[in-house]
């Protein structure tokens, strides 16, 4: 129950994080909304790895390098499950606030990255 907790912050802070990211760069650059996503789906994933790496599963027994090529290739499979959702929100429905679309799509992937964090990244089966 504990990695759980610590990953549902995670969560909530890369959601917050990639929320805070994209408003930036929709408010302050002439970046449209799925140019700016893919920069904040990357900050956000960066600050997870860091919370889950440090509170929620611990290192692993891999070198880091290996650990974060998981991580990473957990992240992009799961960024991309995200962005897929996103993506196809707003080209359905053209009225759609790109906030909504990123709640939308990070909800989605959510039990995806866990699951693969969990057991691909980190070794662990509970």
């Amino acid at each position: 129950m504990r990695k759980l907790a610590f990953f549902a912050f995670a969560g909530a802070t890369g959601f917050a994080v990639d929320m805070g990211v994209l408003w930036l760069l929709l408010s302050l650059t002439p970046l449209d909304p799925f140019s700016a996503r893919v920069l904040a789906i990357a900050t956000a994933m960066l600050c997870t790895y860091l919370i889950n790496r440090t509170f929620t599963f611990g290192a692993s027994t891999r070198h880091v390098a290996v650990e974060g090529a998981r991580y990473g290739s957990v992240g992009i499979a799961s960024a991309l499950v995200n962005y897929a959702v996103y993506s196809g929100l707003l080209i359905a429905w053209s009225g759609l606030s790109p906030y909504v679309a990123l709640f939308f799509g990070s909800a989605v992937a959510t039990l995806f990255s866990y699951l693969g964090y969990s057991r691909f990244v980190f070794g662990t089966n509970r």
